[in-house]
């Protein structure tokens, strides 16, 4: 049983009342490949009545564990198991067919998103997972609740250069059939390298196959947290900063993991993962922008950005290991620009641009995550930034995730409002030159050499 003493638990009011801590997501995690039926229809009636089965009391569970603790829970979501994996190759319709009745279902159990949408195409696509992926457009624009994501890149496979192309062409259409909500069917899918199988956090959210049947995985946050313990030190060095940032951690960890717990017991499933991730939001004061200011940046892209972004995923990191052995997840800093608002800010006086939001992923905890571009982006581009940001994962055997956004009609500097957790920003600049004769001969580039460690 975990213990606390009472400095700790006044010292969490604290965090809860006045610096924004709190448990970001509660996500259920549900198998469906045991839902294969008959036929089309068949399978999404199985796949429904089970996710029913399991997630209709996971709402009001969540709300008794919040009220109990007083402990602000978020969001309550669901991830399911690979959906390219669930339908035939002569079942096209099926992807679609199944979000339209998970769309409706997410109201009915009142959880916020549905992720699961999702291949894992890093060696290879099969003509299911090609299915999924033509569906998409589709199905992120006209469902409200279903995210998505595909793996394209792995340290131990390489990098699909071919699913990379599809998906320059996937991401250009999503944006124009979304175009009058700036491109918002984009926000809600997520391109992985490395993907981790228990990432609690949409867009990138799926029940890995290697998972139970049914499992809690929550994510905890508390950007402001942290900044205010780095600014009651202001004389501390980078050493003493780093230990600040690992204890912070610590104590975040504890309050996620005890509300996973619960949660987990109540609804008589298993637990699985505590991910600490610093993730923004809109709100004043829950930015890591501001953490990586507090530290002493001038603004965030400035010169020692990486260097400060590095030691506090690292710290974070640390931190969870400490607090719990079930520390999952994506786990560190993530750096969503239109979520954060002092990164939006520095976007917009163009003290931090495309190049140094790249450089900056090769030490956080995702990568180029919710960053508009302008609408006009050729979709070879598009591709080749995707193709750019997973080598950064596979050479460095990490997790990263895209997410960028083409807003139609707009140009960099013109503002973009999503609202919501997904908040507003500027297009951001991107270098024009071309890669069409480069990232355009497709193929599949071999797995690193540092994959090589059997």
């Amino acid at each position: 049983m975990v213990l606390y003493d009472r400095s700790e638990i006044l010292e969490t009011i604290r965090m809860l009342e006045i610096e924004n801590l709190d448990v970001r997501t509660v996500t259920l995690g549900i198998n469906i490949l045991d839902c294969r039926g008959k036929d089309e229809k068949d399978t999404c009636r199985n796949v429904v009545n089970k996710i029913r089965s399991y997630a209709q009391s996971l709402h009001d569970v969540v709300e008794e564990v919040s009220l109990r603790f007083g402990i602000p829970i978020v969001n309550r979501r669901l991830s399911i198991s690979p959906v390219s994996l669930l339908f035939g190759k002569d079942e096209a319709n099926g992807p679609f067919e199944l979000a339209l009745l998970l769309d409706q279902l997410s109201r009915e159990i009142q959880v916020d998103f549905i992720g699961g949408f999702t291949a894992l195409v890093q060696k290879g696509m099969t003509p299911a997972a090609r299915n999924l992926i033509h569906s998409l457009p589709a199905i992120l624009t006209q469902t409200d609740h279903i995210c998505s994501s595909v793996n394209v890149a792995s340290t131990r496979s390489g990098i699909n250069v071919d699913v990379i192309l599809l998906l320059g062409k996937t991401i250009k259409e999503i944006a124009h059939l979304s175009q009058d909500k700036n491109g918002i069917g984009c926000a809600k899918l997520v391109v992985f390298a490395n993907a981790p199988e228990d990432n609690p956090f949409m867009a990138g959210a799926f029940h890995g196959p290697g998972e139970g049947d049914a499992v809690i995985n929550v994510g905890v946050s508390g950007p402001g947290v942290v900044k205010e313990m780095i600014r009651r030190h202001p004389g501390a060095d980078l050493g003493q900063v780093a230990e600040i940032i690992k204890r912070t951690a610590f104590k975040i960890t504890r309050v996620g993991e005890l509300i996973g717990r619960e949660v987990s017991r109540k609804l008589g499933v298993d637990f699985g993962i505590v991910d600490l991730s610093l993730a923004p939001t809109s709100r004043v004061g829950d930015s890591v922008a501001e953490i990586i200011e507090a530290m002493g940046i001038d603004t965030c892209g400035g010169w020692g950005t990486t260097l400060a972004l590095a030691m506090l995923t690292d710290a974070c990191k640390k931190g969870g290991a400490m607090a719990s052995s079930s520390v999952g997840g994506l786990s560190g800093a993530f750096i969503p620009v239109s979520e954060d608002a002092a990164m939006t800010k520095a976007v917009k006086t163009g003290r931090l641009n495309f190049e140094k939001l790249e450089a900056m992923t090769s030490v956080c905890s995702v990568g180029l995550d919710m960053i508009a571009i302008p609408g006009d982006t050729p979709e070879e581009i598009i591709s080749a930034i995707i193709g750019d940001e997973v080598a950064i994962g596979v050479i460095n055997n990490k997790t990263v995730g895209i997410r960028i956004i083409p807003v139609v009609g707009k140009k960099p500097g013109d503002e973009v409002v999503w609202g919501g957790l997904l908040g507003e920003t500027v297009v951001i600049r991107v270098n024009p030159t071309n890669p069409k004769n480069f990232i355009g001969r497709g193929g599949r580039i071999p797995a690193p050499i540092t994959s090589l460690r059997n």
